[in-house]
């Protein structure tokens, strides 16, 4: 099959979608393993212009996706609550229940994380305000609040590794931590999709992992989010996405069968 996004090619948007599809996942370089990558498969700009092709409305729910998991797309006043807010309604519209679990799973670890920061910072109890975490275990955060691991060391096996590292003030281990968990879970949720639009969100989740962990200000990022963590404005941070350098080798649908 033709790669039409090659050398910056456009696809023609008069194909069906499932064929457009196809053709975007074959002309997207391979990501490789995550922390084997010194830069992104592609640039941020030829990953856009691939986009293109996307339907309208699939392009409107990645970019809406993209925009509640990337910290740097929030607003400096955007509550918890807001966010929290913003995600159930993002999770009521996505087209799929894959995409619905990518979305718990990702905001999930992030209210047990917040909850962990909270603590670290001397907060003996849970959070007064309604809104302040989200998904299925926050009553379980909220009534095992002195427990190390919120008794949710079988649903996250890695809670007690957080737990190390941020009793240790290491920020790089707890962001390779938080990286590794998520490119895992991606790993699991890929199965099966190989050339349709949950394909494609997949990849561009993997792309914004290995940004974070390539970026070309990465110490700066840190410092970055460890004074907004102090400043009580972390609880949902991600270290900010860097632009990496354009790649190219193996395509993602080539290793998928390769």
């Amino acid at each position: 099959m033709s790669t039409g996004c090659d050398q910056g090619a456009e696809i023609d948007r008069t194909v069906d979608k499932a064929t457009r599809y196809a053709m975007l996942i074959t002309s997207l370089p391979f990501h490789g393993p995550l922390f084997g990558a010194r830069h992104t498969p592609l640039s941020r700009l030829r990953l856009e212009q691939r986009l293109r092709v996307l339907d309208p409305a699939d392009a409107r729910c990645l970019r809406r996706l993209t925009e509640v998991l990337d910290f740097i797309h929030h607003s400096m006043t955007l509550t918890d609550a807001d966010l929290v807010r913003r995600t159930r309604a993002l999770e009521a519209d996505l087209p799929s229940e894959l995409l619905r679990g990518l979305l718990r799973f990702r905001m999930e670890m992030r209210t047990l994380l917040a909850a962990q920061r909270r603590r670290r910072r001397g907060e003996t109890g849970p959070p007064r305000e309604p809104g302040w975490g989200y998904g299925r275990w926050v009553g379980q955060i909220e009534r095992n609040w002195l427990e190390p691991g919120f008794r949710l060391e079988r649903v996250f096996p890695w809670v007690g590794e957080a737990e190390r590292l941020l009793r240790a003030d290491d920020s790089l281990g707890l962001e390779r931590l938080k990286l590794a968990v998520t490119w895992a879970h991606l790993d699991r949720m890929a199965e099966g999709h190989w050339f349709d639009f949950e394909a494609v969100v997949l990849y561009v989740l993997r792309w914004d992992l290995i940004a974070r962990w390539t970026g070309q200000d990465g110490e700066a990022a840190l410092t970055r989010f460890d004074g907004l963590v102090e400043a009580g404005l972390g609880e949902w941070a991600e270290a900010p996405t860097e632009i990496g350098a354009p790649g190219g080798g193996t395509t993602a649908a080539e290793a998928h069968h390769g």
